[in-house]
């Protein structure tokens, strides 16, 4: 699919990984994140536009939307958290933040694109992240299972609602080597736990996730929307030997 991709998060792991998966095949990404200064140095490594944004704030991330452009090839929102307490210790705020963060950020994003998304050639396309933990359940993880979930509602209602001429698709990966994932990878013993919990025993990479949401913005998956799928080593659906 020929045409202009919108990466919000495009600083992260995820963002970053995509991003320059996006140029290697000639689609211009258009980068939108916080960080200044790592947003500027990517821009300037893909030759890309790019504009700061933050998602808490919905009038700056429609803007940043909205400036990419008339028309779009795709949207991806690639920006998350991973906030891990136990259910005593969790507050008011740490459940709305999460919320705002992975659920209401994303539904502003496509609500800012709609427009160019549905004026792209063929329809545009979007891509939203989830979490294994949406599905399976883990210790420690109300706030961002209970966000996430939340990812996977808006991707069936934004997939029924903005077809034909928007696909709506989830990527959900397990624990990744990202930094938002570094309070539980940068231990080598726990990390090593950790992997060898999922039948492909070793924890998933940017570029894990990142190739799955290229797929799916592609002409290739024409025909998928409506769809959350794991990217996470058979963890959620197979047993490890382990």
């Amino acid at each position: 699919m020929a045409g202009r991709v919108v990466v919000i998060g495009a600083t992260g792991g995820v963002g970053s990984a995509l991003a320059r998966r996006l140029a290697a095949r000639g689609q211009e990404p258009f980068l939108v994140g916080r960080d200044a200064a790592r947003l500027g140095a990517l821009a300037a490594e893909l030759g890309a536009p790019s504009a700061v944004a933050d998602v808490l704030e919905p009038a700056g991330l429609a803007a940043a939307v909205t400036a990419a452009g008339p028309v779009l090839a795709g949207l991806a929102y690639c920006a998350g958290s991973i906030p891990l307490k136990p259910l005593k210790r969790l507050t008011e705020q740490d459940f709305l933040e999460a919320w705002r963060l992975n659920v209401l950020g994303a539904a502003l994003a496509v609500q800012a694109a709609q427009p160019a998304l549905a004026a792209a050639p063929g329809g545009g396309a979007v891509v939203l992240f989830s979490s294994i933990a949406a599905r399976q359940g883990f210790a420690n993880h109300a706030a961002i299972a209970a966000a996430k979930a939340g990812v996977e509602g808006l991707v069936v209602a934004l997939g029924a609602e903005l077809a034909p001429a928007i696909r709506v698709n989830a990527v959900a990966p397990s624990l990744m080597r990202t930094g938002i994932a570094a309070p539980l990878t940068a231990n080598a013993a726990m990390a090593e736990a950790i992997a060898k919990l999922h039948p492909l025993p070793r924890l998933g990479m940017a570029e894990d996730a990142a190739g799955l949401a290229a797929f799916l913005l592609s002409e290739e998956a024409g025909w998928i929307s409506g769809q959350v799928i794991g990217v996470d080593g058979g963890r959620a659906t197979l047993r490890s030997k382990g």
